[in-house]
C-alpha cells in the first residue's frame, strides 16, 4: 500500500515550499528596483538617527546603486533558495560588504518593505498608464477634428436612429478617457503615500524619521497611522484596479464598435491591414484581430478589482499570506493595459473612414427626426408632425433632407473638443509627476 503524501517528510517539505512560495520569486522581479530605492531612502534615514555611520552609508549606497543598475539592465535574479527580493538584495550587500549589509533591516519589517515596493512600482506604472491614455486621447481628438463633417448613422437598440458623425464618435471616446483620467488621478494620489516605517504594522522602538523617507522617495505624504499603513495592502491594489478597469471599459467598448464598423455589413471604417488577419480558407477575409484581442484583454482587466477584492475583503487587521496572491493578478496587469492602449492608439491613427456611408438610401429614415423638428419649428404641433412623418415613412414617400443644422454644445456642429482637451489638461496638471522624478533622480545621484 503506497504511503500517503504527508507520510514522506522530505517530499512534504518540498511540496509545502513549492505551495507557499508559489510565483512569489517571479512576481518579486517586478519590484526589484523599487526595493532598492526603498532601501536607499531607509538607510539614509538610519544614518541620520545614528544607526549607521556616514562611511557605512556611503558604501551601502554605492552598492545599492550598482544593484539598481542590474535591475535596470534586466540582469537581476533571485537565486535558488533565496526567499524573496528583500532577502536577495540583503544577501548581495552582505556578500559584498560583510556584516554591514545586515544592518539595512533595522527598523523595518518585510511587511512595510513590500508595501513601499508596491507603492513605488504602482506609482511608476500609473505614470506610464497616464502617458499612454493621453497618447490615445490625442489620436482620438485629432481624428474627431479631421472627420467632424463626415456623417454616420447613430443607433439605439442597434436600430438606425439619428444622424451622428465621426467627429462625435471619436470625440466621445476621447471624453470618456478624460473621465477615466480622474479615476487614475485618485488612484495615483492614494498610492503616492509612504508606508515605510510602519514595520510589521505596529511601528518601531527606533526613532525613525518617516518624514525624511517620505521626502526622499518623493511621496506626497505618509500613511500616518502605522496600522492603517499595513491595512493598505490590498486596498491600494483594489483602488488602482478600479481605475485601470474604467480605462479598460472605454477600450473594450471602442474595440467592439470598431470591429462592428469594420464588417462588410457596416463598412464604416477600414483598419490598417497589419492589424487584421486573413482566413485559412476564405481569401476575402480581413479579421480585426488586434481590436478583438484589445476587447478580450480589456474585459479581462475589468475583472481585476473583483479578483483583488475577493482575496483581501474578508481579512481582519494584520498581515496575512493571502495578500501574496494579489501580486499574481495585479503586477502583470499594467503591461497588459499599456499594450492595449498602445495598440489602440496605433490603429486609431491609421484608421480610414468611409466618407460616403449615407449615399445608401437605407439610411434616409434616420433624418426623420430632423423633418419632425422642422415641421414643429414651422408651427405644426409636435405630435402631428411626428404622425405625418411616420405615415410618409410607411408609405415610402419620405424624402430625407441631409442638410442638418445642430449648433448646441456637444452636438454635430459644435463638438466642444477644445473644452474636452482643456478638461484633460487640467487633470494632467494635477498629477505633479515632476516632483516624483526629481526625488528619485536625486536619490540615485
Amino acid at each position: 500500500m503506497a504511503n500517503k503524501l504527508w507520510e514522506k517528510n522530505f517530499e512534504v517539505n518540498a511540496e509545502i515550499e513549492r505551495f507557499t512560495v508559489g510565483r512569489d520569486r517571479e512576481m518579486d522581479l517586478y519590484l526589484a528596483k523599487y526595493d532598492v530605492l526603498g532601501s536607499m531612502a531607509h538607510i539614509t534615514m538610519l544614518e541620520s538617527i545614528g544607526l549607521l555611520s556616514s562611511d557605512e552609508l556611503s558604501q551601502l549606497l554605492a552598492e545599492l546603486k550598482r544593484i539598481y543598475k542590474t535591475c535596470e539592465d534586466g540582469q537581476f535574479v533571485i537565486e535558488d533558495g533565496v526567499e524573496d527580493v528583500h532577502s536577495q538584495v540583503e544577501m548581495m550587500l552582505t556578500r559584498k560588504l560583510g556584516d554591514m549589509g545586515k544592518k539595512i533591516h533595522s527598523g523595518r519589517s518585510r511587511n512595510d518593505q513590500v508595501l513601499v515596493d508596491l507603492k513605488l512600482f504602482t506609482r511608476h506604472e500609473l505614470m506610464e498608464i497616464v502617458e499612454d491614455v493621453k497618447v490615445l486621447f490625442d489620436e482620438l481628438i485629432a481624428k474627431s477634428n479631421q472627420y467632424k463633417g463626415v456623417l454616420m448613422p447613430g443607433y439605439t437598440h442597434l436600430q438606425i436612429a439619428m444622424p451622428s458623425s465621426f467627429g462625435l464618435w471619436f470625440g466621445a471616446y476621447a471624453e470618456s478617457l478624460g473621465d477615466d483620467m480622474l479615476f487614475l488621478q485618485a488612484a495615483y494620489r492614494m498610492t503616492n503615500r509612504n508606508p515605510l516605517g510602519s514595520a510589521a504594522g505596529y511601528g518601531s522602538s527606533f526613532p525613525l524619521n518617516r518624514t525624511m523617507t517620505t521626502r526622499l522617495l518623493g511621496f506626497d505624504s505618509m500613511d500616518y497611522n502605522v496600522v492603517y499603513a499595513q491595512m493598505g495592502r490590498g486596498k491600494m491594489e483594489r483602488n488602482v484596479a478600479f481605475a485601470m478597469a474604467t480605462v479598460a471599459g472605454t477600450l473594450a467598448k471602442m474595440a467592439f464598435d470598431a470591429c462592428m464598423f469594420n464588417s462588410q455589413n457596416f463598412n464604416f471604417v477600414k483598419l490598417p491591414k497589419e492589424c487584421t488577419t486573413g482566413s485559412s480558407i476564405m481569401p476575402h477575409k480581413k479579421n480585426p484581430d488586434v481590436f478583438e484581442l484589445i476587447r478580450a484583454k480589456s474585459n479581462k482587466l475589468q475583472s481585476l478589482p473583483q479578483q483583488v477584492m475577493l482575496i483581501m475583503n474578508n481579512l481582519p487587521v494584520g498581515y496575512f499570506r493571502d495578500l501574496q496572491i494579489i501580486k499574481e493578478v495585479f503586477l502583470p496587469a499594467f503591461d497588459e493595459l499599456k499594450d492595449c492602449l498602445r495598440m489602440a492608439a496605433y490603429i486609431i491613427n491609421k484608421m480610414e473612414v468611409n466618407e460616403h456611408i449615407l449615399d445608401n438610401a437605407m439610411y434616409d429614415p434616420m433624418f426623420s427626426v430632423e423633418e419632425v423638428n422642422n415641421l414643429a419649428a414651422a408651427g405644426m404641433p409636435f405630435r402631428d408632425a411626428y404622425k405625418k412623418v411616420g405615415l410618409e415613412i410607411e408609405a415610402g414617400t419620405f424624402k430625407a433632407d441631409r442638410n442638418i443644422h445642430h449648433t448646441h454644445e456637444g452636438s454635430i456642429g459644435n463638438l466642444c473638443n477644445d473644452h474636452i482637451v482643456a478638461l484633460m489638461d487640467k487633470t494632467l496638471a494635477e498629477f505633479h509627476f515632476e516632483s516624483v522624478r526629481q526625488a528619485e533622480e536625486k536619490l540615485l545621484r
